[in-house]
């Protein structure tokens, strides 16, 4: 598995497109959940991709923001595995990637996500703590998530 993480200016035109199909076809056809997938903050200064390529395909990717561009905090968002990636603990792996740099990028810095309520105890091994009430996104429950930097991680 090859993993990177790139500013927007870095990301080739492959990579980019690789990105949007694997969201589009993970969170808009697969959920069924039409909302605007390009919502303007993947080319905004200080946002970091991160992809895992195997074999030429991309098999996992996640979106790191700066503090104050949808949170108070750092914020890890778009945590997503191609099909053929899952059942092989990728998801994780994934997670321990995108946290491990946002603390390179961002050291010290606490750590909020806009999770799906299903995965509330997923993140939770991890160390994020629920911080708001359950709300509906997209007609998806979300809740609010912290990693504070004190707590452990898994």
């Amino acid at each position: 598995m090859q993993w990177q993480c790139l500013g927007f200016d870095q990301l080739t035109t492959d990579q980019l497109y690789d990105i949007l199909k694997l969201r589009v076809d993970v969170f808009v056809v697969e959920q069924n959940c039409p909302y605007p997938e390009i919502d303007g903050h993947d080319k905004v200064p200080g946002v970091y991709h991160v992809v895992a390529y195997e074999n030429d395909t991309l098999m996992a990717y996640l979106r790191l923001l700066p503090a104050g561009l949808t949170y108070d905090g750092v914020s890890i968002g778009r945590v997503i595995t191609s099909e053929a990636a899952r059942g092989r603990g990728l998801g994780s792996e994934l997670l321990r990637q995108g946290l491990a740099y946002a603390e390179q990028l961002w050291p010290g810095e606490t750590i909020e996500i806009g999770a799906q309520s299903h995965l509330q105890n997923y993140y939770g091994r991890f160390g994020f703590t629920a911080f708001s009430e359950e709300y509906l996104e997209d007609g998806i429950p979300h809740i609010d998530m912290r990693l504070t930097k004190n707590q452990p991680a898994a």
